[in-house]
């Protein structure tokens, strides 16, 4: 079985990483933890122009090994069990990306935090995880 388990770093993006890695030990699944490059762009002379996309990647694989720790901290608490943690980077609109590699890389599950990093905090459901739901094609635990 594979777990996908999307996160930004976040505070809940975190949370969802250790649901999901309790998940992934409890199954004997591979947890695959993602996290979707959004470098701000900006259109030169007609070009599309990613100023920050060294910096971002730079920033991803941080999200990413702070993700993969708290997995491992999470298997260590659960009885000194392993876990098959594997990373991604992606690119692309979060939610198209999660989805598409979710299908590519035939996961089980994806989790994603109810809310990530956006500013936008009106909304019940974070238009990211909504949008995971709606998208996907295999079951979506939301964490809260």
């Amino acid at each position: 079985m594979r777990y996908l388990v999307a996160t930004d770093g976040s505070t809940l993006g975190d949370e969802a990483v250790r649901y999901a890695a309790r998940q992934a030990v409890a199954f004997d699944a591979t947890l695959v933890i993602a996290h979707v490059l959004t470098p701000d762009s900006e259109l030169i002379d007609g070009t599309l122009v990613l100023p920050g996309e060294e910096a971002a990647v730079e920033e991803g694989e941080r999200v990413l090994e702070n993700a993969r720790s708290v997995a491992v901290d999470v298997a260590d608490e659960e009885a000194d069990a392993g876990i098959d943690v594997e990373t991604q980077l992606l690119t692309g609109r979060p939610a198209d990306a999660i989805t598409e590699f979710a299908g590519e890389t035939a996961a089980d599950a994806i989790y994603v935090g109810h809310r990530g990093l956006s500013e936008e905090r009106e909304q019940v459901v974070g238009s990211v995880a909504k949008s995971v739901v709606d998208k996907a094609v295999v079951p979506v635990t939301v964490i809260r």
